[in-house]
């Protein structure tokens, strides 16, 4: 055995140990925030929920038992049905699908969208004016009527083209995502327009690095952390914006349920039948929830100030 109680064993031990990443520096960081812990645990236990639960489960969703309908929770339907008889518990499980589906994919169009206004803002100096005052513009529209007047003038069109299902699907998406955004290219600006100006950037701008090259290479990979974060905080957003146009009767149709969707049919039922108001209501609250302390402890996991200490 190695005696590492002298100097110079223990330096020796030091460099014979696999060297550590930046990546398990951040994990070591992220694991102190125990919000960001049971946040993620529990992010992770709703997307086994809705992902495997209806491989295990196999009551459908749509099936209508019309003898069954407003029964209370039982073996055969843990959280009952509601006024058709379809298991309450198969459409927690499918809407959450939907649900997750939307807000990731809404995410990922807004964090692309964002993420290209706010680096060819920040690096070229004449597009600069232009992109601020076009994201100046986006932040000052009113969310809530922009997106029902989006929906109501696309909705028909769509619907022709892929389907009720596919068509509500593009559009929520993409109305979620046109109108998200601006934050993400706000922020990923003012680090782009930090970084410009650092040492390694001129050095390669006096090499003749191209602009292309130089985005590419140098300032992307540098403002990977608040996207990373915007990332988050975008998933949750998008899903409470799903669940609000649902909840108003604008998004998916009555037997594609959602989240949102479900607390739309129960709101008819909610003195007699409370539970049907809460379980969505939950899934919504604490999904929300747990991205929040993801992008939270990811925040300050990546930020290299806090790192150091």
């Amino acid at each position: 055995m190695t005696d590492t109680s002298t100097p110079q064993a223990q330096a020796i031990d030091d460099l014979t140990r696999p060297a550590r990443t930046q990546w398990l520096d951040i994990w070591d960081q992220f694991k102190v925030h125990k919000g960001a812990m049971v946040g993620m645990g529990f992010f992770l236990f709703i997307v086994v929920f809705v992902l495997l639960g209806p491989v295990l489960w196999h009551i459908d969703p749509t099936y209508i038992d019309i003898r069954a309908r407003n029964s209370g929770p039982s073996l055969a339907h843990p959280f009952g049905t509601d006024q058709l008889g379809r298991d309450m518990f198969a459409r927690m499980m499918a809407g959450g699908q939907v649900s997750m589906a939307v807000g990731i994919t809404a995410m990922l169009l807004a964090l692309v969208f964002g993420t290209f206004i706010g680096v060819v803002a920040g690096y070229f100096k004449s597009l600069d004016g232009p992109l601020m005052r076009l994201t100046d513009l986006f932040l000052a529209l009113p969310l809530l009527p922009l997106l029902l007047v989006i929906i109501m003038l696309f909705r028909e069109g769509l619907n022709s083209v892929f389907g009720p299902e596919g068509g509500i699907f593009i559009l929520m998406v993409s109305a979620i995502g046109i109108t998200s955004w601006m934050h993400t290219a706000r922020i990923v600006r003012g680090d782009v327009l930090a970084l410009k100006e650092r040492e390694f950037v001129l050095a390669a701008r006096s090499i003749g690095t191209p602009p292309r090259r130089m985005i590419t290479r140098h300032v992307l990979p540098n403002v990977l952390s608040p996207i990373m974060v915007s990332a988050t905080l975008g998933i949750a957003n998008a899903i409470i914006t799903e669940s609000a146009l649902s909840f108003l009767g604008l998004g998916f149709p009555p037997d594609f349920p959602t989240w949102g969707r479900l607390l739309f049919d129960s709101v008819d039922y909610l003195q007699q039948y409370p539970e049907r108001v809460i379980w969505p209501g939950l899934a919504i609250s604490l999904t929300v929830l747990s991205v929040n302390y993801i992008g939270d402890g990811l925040r300050d996991a990546l930020d290299p100030r806090l790192r150091a200490r």
